[in-house]
């Protein structure tokens, strides 16, 4: 499965989401080694995520 960044790399440090894909630091490392139903689940968060750190309202649920 393809990798969510797209080579805006910066953490919004009140969040902890990288300001591009919005994943954290930890699932960015996590990425290549992780399981497909993983980042499933943290493809399922990213849209409400970019939505947090460019302070504009997240999509609904």
């Amino acid at each position: 499965m393809k990798s969510p960044c797209n080579q805006i790399c910066q953490i919004d440090r009140p969040t902890g989401f990288c300001t591009g894909c919005g994943r954290t630091l930890d699932e960015i490392a996590e990425w290549p080694k992780a399981s497909r139903e993983r980042k499933l689940r943290i493809l399922a968060e990213l849209a409400h995520r970019i939505a947090v750190v460019s302070n504009v309202s997240p999509p609904a649920v």
